[in-house]
C-alpha cells in the first residue's frame, strides 16, 4: 500500500504546530497503525530527519499508553479499538491519512502526537484509596456480590486511560473517564467506606484540571476502546448530588 500520511508536527509545547505532509510507501495491510509510523519514522531517520514523536507501550490495546485522531476520530474509525490495535487494511491503496494528538485544554501537546494526560492521573489521586486493611487474602467468597454488580464494576474497570473519550468530546470532558474510575470502586462493598469522599474529590479535581462539562453528546462512549457505557455519568451524577448534600469531604 501507498499512502500519503498529513502528520501534526509540533517540536515543543512552545512553539506552534503545523500538518506536514509525508508518503508511506510499500505499507503491508498486516501492520498496525503504529508499526506503519515506524517504517515511516525509519525513513525519516535515514535521511537525517526528525522522526515523528508518539506515545506507545504494549501495542496490545491494555495499557492505553498510545493514542491520536485518524482522520478526526479517537483511535481511529474501528469501534472499541486501540490506534494501536487499528491495522492497515482498514485503510485503501492511495488514501490519505490525517494523523493528529488528542485536542483539549487539559492534555497540552508535548512534542508531535504526544500530549500531557498527568491530570488524569490527578484526578484518580484525588479519590484516595481504600483505607480499610484487608490482611491476608480472604476467600473469594467471604464477601458476597451480585453478579449483576460485578459484571457492572468489571465492565467499568476495564478503561485504560487512554484519555479518547476526552478528545472526541467537544466539551473535552473527562466525565466518562472519571465515573469510569469512581464506578469500579463504587459499586463494591470494598469501596463503600470512602465512597462519599471519593466521590465528590474526584469530580472537583476533575474540574480543577480544566475539563469541561458532559452534554450527553455520546461521542466518548463511541470512540471508547474498552465501549465503556455513559450510564455510568448518571451514576456518577446521582452519587455527587448525594455526596453534597451529606457535606463529607
Amino acid at each position: 500500500m501507498n499512502l500519503t500520511l498529513r502528520v501534526w508536527r509540533q517540536p515543543n509545547p512552545a512553539t506552534p504546530g503545523r500538518l506536514v505532509e509525508y508518503k508511506a510507501e510499500n505499507i503491508s495491510p498486516d501492520m498496525s497503525f503504529l508499526e506503519m509510523l515506524d517504517v515511516v519514522n525509519e525513513g525519516l531517520i535515514k535521511r537525517g530527519e526528525e522522526p515523528i514523536a508518539f506515545d506507545s507501550d504494549c501495542r496490545e490495546g491494555i495499557c492505553g499508553t498510545c493514542g491520536c485522531m485518524v482522520n478526526g476520530v479517537a483511535h481511529g474509525p474501528d469501534p472499541g479499538t486501540t490506534v494501536c490495535q487499528l491495522h492497515m487494511r482498514r485503510f485503501r491503496n492511495g488514501d490519505t491519512i490525517t494523523i493528529e494528538p488528542w485536542r483539549a485544554a487539559a492534555f497540552p501537546v508535548v512534542k508531535d502526537l504526544v500530549v500531557d494526560r498527568s491530570a488524569l492521573d490527578r484526578v484518580v489521586r484525588a479519590g484516595g484509596y481504600v483505607s480499610m486493611n484487608v490482611g491476608a487474602a480472604p476467600d473469594a467468597n467471604a464477601i458476597p456480590v451480585p453478579k449483576t454488580i460485578a459484571d457492572e464494576a468489571f465492565d467499568a474497570a476495564a478503561c485504560i486511560q487512554c484519555g479518547a473519550c476526552v478528545a472526541a468530546c467537544k466539551n473535552a470532558s473527562a466525565a466518562l473517564f472519571t465515573s469510569a474510575k469512581l464506578a469500579h470502586l463504587n459499586l463494591l462493598p470494598q469501596g463503600q467506606a470512602e465512597k462519599t469522599r471519593r466521590t465528590i474529590r474526584m469530580v472537583e479535581q476533575m474540574d480543577i484540571e480544566g475539563f469541561g462539562a458532559c452534554s450527553n453528546e455520546g461521542e466518548c462512549e463511541a470512540v471508547c476502546p474498552k465501549e465503556i457505557r455513559i450510564t455510568n455519568i448518571a451514576k456518577m451524577n446521582r452519587d455527587y448530588l448525594k455526596a453534597s448534600l451529606t457535606g463529607v469531604r
